[in-house]
C-alpha cells in the first residue's frame, strides 16, 4: 500500500509533538497524572491494549472478552469498595459498569436517578425539573450533568476545611424532600481533599428515602487503605451508588472508571435501548455505543497483576509521601495546608496569619515553582452562597513516584516560596472592568480580548506546553462573571484545536 507519508517519519512526528508536552513520569507533575513509577505497569498496560486493539466494546455477545474483562473488573472494586454480592444480608446485589471516566460514571449515576425520580413521579423528561443536592465542592462533572440532565443543581456551602456539614445537607432535604432526586457526596472532593461525612449524610437521606451517591473517582483506589478513616464507601447503608476511577490511583492509562450501584433496577436505569429503527438493535450501558477495549483491557491486566496487597503497597508509598510533602509546605513560611484532607492530595493557601509581607501566594508560587520544571494545579478562589469565600489555592496530586523525588521536588518549592515571599498577587487588567456587563461574547470578539490578555491560542501546541503563568490568568477567571470567564476559556480551547 502507498502511503501518504511513511510509519517512521508519522511515529518521529508524533516524538517531537511529544517532546513539547509535560512529562507523564517521574512525579514532576502533580495533577492529571497517576505513576506508579513501576515500568513493568506501563509495559503491561500497553500489551493489554494492544491485544484488544481492534475490539468494540458495544457489543459483548460479539466480543465475549468484553464481558468477561468488565465482569472481572466490576467484581474486584466491589469486593474493595464494600459491595454486596448477592444480597444474601438482605441488602440489594451489588452491579456495575465500567465507564470511560470519571465523568462518565458520575453523568450515569445522575441519569440513572433522575429516570427513577421521574418514574416514582409519574412525571417524564422536561416535564419535571426535581434538584441534584451537593455540596460546592462536588467535582463539576456533576455540574455537566444537572445542565445535560435537566435537573436543578442545588450546591450547599462547605466550611473552611472543604467539608460539607451533613446538617446543612439536612436542612436542603427538610423543606422539599420530595424533588431531590440525589444528593452527592465526596471521598475525597478533588479542590481541598476533604473526605465529606457519608454516613451521616446518607442516615439524613435515607429518612427522606433519597438515594446518595459517594464521588470516589479520585480516592477510592488509595482510600481503602488509608488508616483511620470513618465508613465512606457502599458498606454505609443509604449509599445506592458510587464512582471509582481505575486511570487514577489503579494505576490503567486513560479512561477507565467503574459505576456501582446497589440494586439492578438502578442500574439498569443508565441504560439506553431502542429497537425503533431499522437497524440492529441499540442497548448501551454507557453514553457511548462504540468503545475502546483497550482502557478496559489495561485496567484488568494492572488489578489482575497487582491485586488487593499490590494496589496496597503502591497506596502505602503514595501515602508515606503525602505526609512527608505535607510536612515540608507546613513548614513554608507564608503557605498553609487547607483543612485536614484525606488522600494522596492536598490544597495549599496563602498563610494569612502572617504579615503580608512574609505571605506566599499559592499562584504566584505554583508559576515560580514551574520554572523550576515541577508542575502543580492553580485553583479560584470561590464565594460560596452565603457570602463565604473559599479561597484560591494550589492543588497538589501525590503518587508513589513522588517519594523516588521529595529530595528534589521540596528544595524547589522552597526555592520558589522564597523567591516570591511578599510578591503580590497579580491585578486584575483595567481591560476587565469592561466586560462585566457583558451577558453575550462571539467568536471573534472573544478571541481578541484574550489576545489582549497575552493568551494566543495560535501559539500554544507545536512549539511548548502550557499558556504561560497562571496566575493572571487565574486572577481574571476570579475577577469576571462565571459566563464571561467561561465563554473566554471555551474560546481559547476551542481555537486551540483549529486547523491553522
Amino acid at each position: 500500500m502507498r502511503f501518504a507519508a511513511s510509519p517512521d517519519d508519522v511515529l518521529a512526528r508524533l516524538a517531537t509533538l511529544r517532546e513539547h508536552d509535560a512529562p507523564t513520569h517521574g512525579g514532576h507533575v502533580l495533577s492529571y497524572v497517576y505513576d506508579s513509577g513501576e515500568p513493568e505497569l506501563d509495559e503491561l498496560a500497553a500489551a493489554a491494549i494492544r491485544a484488544m486493539q481492534p475490539v468494540n466494546g458495544l457489543d459483548p455477545t460479539t466480543f465475549g472478552s468484553v464481558a468477561a474483562l468488565e465482569r472481572d473488573l466490576v467484581a474486584f472494586t466491589r469486593e474493595l469498595l464494600g459491595g454486596e454480592v448477592d444480597g444474601a444480608d438482605g441488602g440489594e446485589p451489588v452491579v456495575g459498569t465500567v465507564t470511560s471516566g470519571g465523568t462518565e460514571s458520575c453523568l450515569l449515576a445522575v441519569k440513572a436517578a433522575r429516570d427513577a425520580w421521574l418514574a416514582a413521579h409519574g412525571a417524564v423528561p422536561g416535564t419535571a425539573r426535581p434538584r441534584l443536592v451537593a455540596p460546592v465542592t462536588v467535582h463539576a462533572a456533576f455540574q455537566k450533568a444537572a445542565h445535560y440532565f435537566g435537573l436543578e443543581l442545588d450546591l450547599v456551602p462547605v466550611r473552611p476545611g472543604g467539608a460539607v456539614a451533613a446538617d446543612a445537607v439536612a436542612e436542603r432535604l427538610a423543606d422539599r424532600p420530595d424533588d431531590v432526586a440525589l444528593v452527592v457526596v465526596s471521598a475525597p472532593s478533588y479542590p481541598h481533599a476533604a473526605l465529606d461525612p457519608v454516613a451521616e449524610v446518607a442516615a439524613v437521606a435515607a429518612a427522606h428515602g433519597v438515594p446518595v451517591h459517594v464521588d470516589a473517582c479520585i480516592g477510592g483506589m488509595a482510600l481503602p487503605f488509608w488508616p483511620d478513616l470513618p465508613d465512606w464507601d457502599l458498606r454505609v447503608p443509604g449509599v445506592t451508588s458510587l464512582s471509582v476511577d481505575l486511570h487514577k490511583y489503579g494505576y490503567a492509562p486513560k479512561g477507565v472508571s467503574v459505576l456501582l450501584h446497589r440494586g439492578r433496577e438502578r442500574q439498569r436505569g443508565q441504560y439506553f435501548a431502542t429497537t425503533r429503527w431499522p437497524g440492529y438493535p441499540v442497548v448501551n450501558p454507557t453514553l457511548l455505543g462504540s468503545r475502546s477495549g483497550g482502557p478496559l483491557a489495561a485496567a484488568w491486566a494492572i488489578t489482575s497483576a497487582l491485586g488487593t496487597d499490590g494496589l496496597g503497597d503502591l497506596a502505602e508509598r503514595a501515602r508515606r509521601a503525602t505526609d512527608e510533602l505535607r510536612a515540608a509546605v507546613g513548614r513554608i513560611e507564608g503557605l498553609r495546608v487547607v483543612g485536614e484532607p484525606v488522600g494522596p492530595l492536598f490544597a495549599v493557601a496563602e498563610d494569612d496569619a502572617v504579615p503580608a509581607a512574609r505571605r506566599v501566594d499559592p499562584h504566584v508560587w505554583a508559576d515560580a515553582v514551574a520554572t523550576r520544571g515541577w508542575v502543580l494545579q492553580a485553583q479560584p478562589a470561590h464565594r460560596q452562597a452565603d457570602g463565604t469565600v473559599l479561597p484560591h489555592t494550589t492543588h497538589l496530586t501525590v503518587t508513589p513516584v513522588t517519594a523516588r523525588v521529595l529530595d528534589e521536588l521540596v528544595p524547589a518549592l522552597v526555592a520558589a516560596a522564597d523567591e516570591v515571599r511578599g510578591v503580590p498577587r497579580p491585578g486584575s487588567s483595567p481591560l476587565l472592568g469592561g466586560l462585566a456587563g457583558l451577558s453575550t461574547l462571539d467568536s471573534d470578539t472573544a478571541a481578541d480580548l484574550l489576545r489582549t490578555m497575552g493568551l494566543d491560542a495560535s501559539r500554544i501546541g507545536d512549539d511548548g506546553p502550557g499558556v504561560g503563568p497562571m496566575a493572571p490568568l487565574l486572577a481574571a477567571v476570579e475577577a469576571l462573571p462565571a459566563p464571561v470567564a467561561e465563554r473566554l476559556l471555551t474560546e481559547l480551547l476551542g481555537r486551540l484545536v483549529e486547523p491553522r
